[in-house]
C-alpha cells in the first residue's frame, strides 16, 4: 500500500455509504491523530486501538437517522504530489463548515488551530 492515509479515508467513505456502524483498519500514529481530530470535531463517536503487533484501529461512525455526519472526505496531499501551505494560505472548507487537517511541526491539527498559532504545513485532507 503506497498511501495508507488515502486507504483510511476510502474505508471511512465506503463504510458510510454502506451504513456500517464501525470500520476497522491497520493502525499508525498518523491515522490515530486524524481519528482524534475527527472525534474532537464531532465527525465520529469514538475510536479504539486494539491488539498487539500488528495493531488495528476501530472507529465508530456517527449517523443522523440514515444520513452520515461525514458528507465527504478528500485527500489533498499525496505521496506523489505533496501540498504545503503557509499559515495565511490554509483554505476554509465549505465556508467554515468543514475541517482541513494540517500536518505541522507541532503535530496534526485543524486548519483553524494552525491559523490561530500562525503555523503552516502539509495539507493532509478535507472533511465535511
Amino acid at each position: 500500500m503506497t498511501d495508507p492515509i488515502s486507504d483510511m479515508l476510502t474505508r471511512i467513505r465506503n463504510a458510510n455509504r454502506a451504513l456500517l456502524s464501525t470500520v476497522q483498519m491497520p493502525h499508525s500514529k498518523m491515522k490515530e491523530s486524524i481519528a482524534q481530530i475527527l472525534k474532537r470535531e464531532g465527525y465520529i463517536s469514538d475510536f479504539a486501538v486494539e491488539g498487539k503487533l500488528p495493531k488495528t484501529m476501530k472507529m465508530k461512525l456517527k449517523y443522523q437517522g440514515k444520513k452520515s455526519v461525514i458528507e465527504g472526505l478528500r485527500r489533498i496531499s499525496s505521496p506523489g504530489l505533496r501540498r504545503y501551505v503557509g499559515a495565511t494560505d490554509i483554505p476554509r472548507v465549505r465556508g467554515g463548515l468543514g475541517v482541513a487537517v494540517v500536518s505541522t511541526s507541532e503535530g496534526l491539527m485543524t486548519g483553524n488551530q494552525a491559523r490561530k498559532k500562525n503555523i503552516g504545513g502539509e495539507l493532509i485532507c478535507y472533511v465535511w
